[in-house]
């Protein structure tokens, strides 16, 4: 099964759970804002994941203003590459506004934004499952549970959920990405039409 690079399960919410694959291009050292105080933490190059939630039907909490969010740097910085693709994917599926850009430029705010900003940080791939279902501390704790994944630092981007970890190193290849993708369709689908 080869998976686009913006995957999206599901058809009618505009709210939703999602997964990044990001690739970092090179080893840094970084805060995550004020997450354990402003720690200083080691990042190796590779691939990480990110889970997230935007359970919101409409407004900044929405799914695809989420998305388009965290595919837009602060200031004068580029975008990601793939934010493109989505703003397209998004208005063909009918998955937010016609506009969904941040309005006002991006604000560093949680944990992940710290990561995303830098130009060193590329998110590669997406999967969003569309559902007003809380799914994404299920998703976060099978993906920490994996036997590819590893914690950078306990409860990083879980401020909501400090159980779980939401940043991840992933220590394998594309086929990792195929079958995670092809499991959240075949385990969360059901989840995401049982509203």
């Amino acid at each position: 099964m080869k998976i686009p690079k913006i995957f999206i399960i599901g058809k009618n919410s505009q709210a939703g759970t999602y997964v990044l694959r990001i690739r970092l291009k090179e080893d840094t050292k970084l805060q995550f804002g004020r997450f354990k105080k402003g720690k200083l933490i080691s990042l190796p190059a590779g691939n990480y994941t990110y889970v997230g939630s935007a359970l919101s039907e409409k407004g900044a909490t929405s799914l695809a203003r989420r998305l388009v969010r965290h595919a837009t740097r602060s200031g004068d910085k580029p975008p990601h590459i793939i934010r493109e693709g989505m703003l397209k994917q998004f208005r063909e599926c009918d998955l937010g506004p016609p506009d969904p850009l941040p309005k006002s430029g991006k604000k560093l705010f949680w944990n992940i934004d710290f990561m995303l900003d830098l130009e060193l940080a590329e998110i590669i791939n997406v999967i969003a499952i569309r559902s007003p279902k809380r799914l994404e501390n299920t998703i976060a704790e099978f993906l920490e549970h994996d036997p590819d994944t590893q914690i950078i630092e306990k409860s990083l981007g879980a401020n909501d959920a400090p159980r779980y970890t939401h940043v991840l190193r992933v220590s394998t290849s594309n086929t990792w990405w195929v079958s995670i993708a092809k499991n959240m369709q075949e385990n969360f689908l059901f989840r995401s039409n049982d509203s």
